[in-house]
């Protein structure tokens, strides 16, 4: 425990000065100025580069130095009817709050004969803009994203959501990292029992640093083993709050440009905020195509693979031959050259990801040249198991959120449909719709409004009903349970 956790301020402002730079001893960055104001020795504190120098001179640093000597009234007090005409001061009762303000972006000012500091929000660090979003493109809706600080994403929300039942309740997590949490929901959607359980998983966590949501993600996840989870991920500030608005919750993590969303149900991965801003009946082909490109970017390459090796009767005759005749010239099992092609997309969809973008292109051409037109040429791998691997990679990009899951599904249904065939092919699509089944979180089943079939909540689950039907009863989230 810091010894200067349970220390108050004296009063006497030099004492307490030096109990704070001994708190920030071997930080260069502090920077303590002696002032006079009205008579008293008065101490400033900032950190460099955290708060904005210009707007501290001339709110603060000018006007209490030209205060005159008045001691019919206190200083703080004084202070604030005279000296500064902002609305967010507070008081800081011990050092160690004061250092956490000052941490914060703060200005911290002791006055000699005070037993208090007081803080002023003067906040002037370098921070991200709202840009539009990276992984959530949308062709009709709004163009603004998250961005890294939570007090412009509560702004953003706010502007969606204009009503006091919107509430936001802060923690701090992180020994050392002292990260704010936001809470967010509406009051009158929400149940307490959701509300009191994500705030009891929160509060619970026990980290040094919580330096992004992803720290958040497996406290609030299911508590059992799946491939998927059922806390949601988004970067669009319209989505998060239309997922409030049915009575989940929501977490904004400072330091990180999207947000959680829990409870999280698998039909939402099939959802975009376009499909309410399209006509019914475009909105319903659109989630038909996601939900078969997910179909497809797992079990495809696991199904050509069956097929090849035990159920060639399947496919007409002249297709099967090409097939026979193509995969006939390489040297390696079809199985093994479903695995490796796999493995070798993941990589470059991992380099790709990762290098500088200023390059980012020439993966794309070497994977190209790599997995393509060389590897076909030289026959290392057939040109039906490519088309293949293109329909794949194409299908995941349309359901990119589910990516994680997927890449993993894939490779094991090319291992079961290299060994058992079609049959086993069934039967891992059954063991993962189990899965899907099984999940439960926060007592909201997984696969809910399918399974349980939730019969007013289908305006807008694998269809979309018109607005004219939607508006004339919402479903929240709480009706799903079992």
């Amino acid at each position: 425990m810091n010894k200067h956790s349970e220390t108050k301020f004296t009063g006497d402002a030099v004492k307490d000065c030096s109990i704070i730079k001994e708190i920030f001893s071997d930080c260069f960055d502090l920077i303590v100025r002696e002032i006079d104001f009205a008579g008293r020795r008065a101490f400033v504190f900032v950190l460099d580069g955290m708060c904005d120098e210009i707007k501290i001179t001339e709110s603060i640093i000018k006007p209490l130095t030209d205060s005159k000597t008045d001691n019919s009234e206190a200083p703080f007090e004084r202070i604030r009817k005279t000296v500064f005409k902002g609305t967010n001061m507070r008081l800081s009762a011990t050092p160690d709050t004061a250092a956490d303000d000052i941490i914060s972006g703060n200005l911290v000012l002791l006055v000699d004969g005070e037993r208090k500091a007081l803080t002023f929000p003067f906040q002037g660090f370098p921070k991200s803009a709202v840009n539009e979003p990276q992984s959530e493109q949308n062709e009709r809706g709004s163009q603004e994203g998250f961005c890294d600080n939570f007090k412009d994403n509560v702004t953003l929300l706010r502007r969606k959501i204009r009503s006091p039942k919107l509430k936001i309740t802060q923690l701090t997590l992180g020994k050392t990292s002292k990260t704010p949490v936001l809470i967010c929901y509406i009051s009158d959607k929400v149940t307490e029992e959701l509300l009191t359980s994500v705030t009891k998983r929160l509060s619970k966590i026990d980290l040094e640093a919580v330096l992004g949501a992803g720290y958040l993600r497996p406290f609030l996840d299911n508590r059992r083993p799946s491939f998927f989870t059922d806390t949601g991920i988004t970067e669009r500030p319209d989505k998060f709050a239309a997922m409030l608005l049915e009575g989940r919750v929501g977490v904004i993590c400072d330091g990180t440009p999207f947000a959680l969303i829990v409870p999280y149900l698998f039909v939402d991965y099939f959802h975009a905020f376009d499909d309410y801003l399209s006509s019914t009946y475009y909105a319903v082909f659109m989630r038909t195509l996601r939900i078969v490109c997910f179909i497809m970017a797992a079990t495809l390459p696991g199904v050509f693979v069956a097929i090849s090796l035990f159920h060639p009767e399947i496919m007409p005759s002249d297709i099967m031959y090409g097939i026979s005749a193509a995969t006939g010239k390489t040297p390696f099992p079809i199985m093994i050259e479903a695995l490796t092609i796999h493995f070798i997309y993941e990589i470059v969809r991992e380099a790709g990801l990762r290098m500088p973008r200023s390059v980012g292109h020439a993966v794309s051409i070497v994977g190209a040249l790599v997995i393509g037109d060389a590897a076909v040429t030289a026959g290392l791998i057939a040109a039906p198991m490519l088309i293949v691997v293109a329909l794949t990679a194409i299908s995941s990009s349309v359901i990119s959120k589910l990516h994680e899951p997927v890449a993993i599904l894939r490779f094991g249904f090319i291992i079961i449909g290299g060994f058992t065939g079609l049959y086993g092919i069934m039967l891992g699509i059954a063991i993962m719709l189990t899965d899907i089944c099984s999940v439960s979180p926060y007592g909201i089943p997984f696969s809910a409004p399918l399974s349980p079939f939730v019969k007013r909540a289908h305006r807008d689950a694998l269809i979309r009903r018109s607005w004219t039907r939607i508006r004339n009863g919402e479903t929240l989230i709480r009706e799903m349970k079992f």
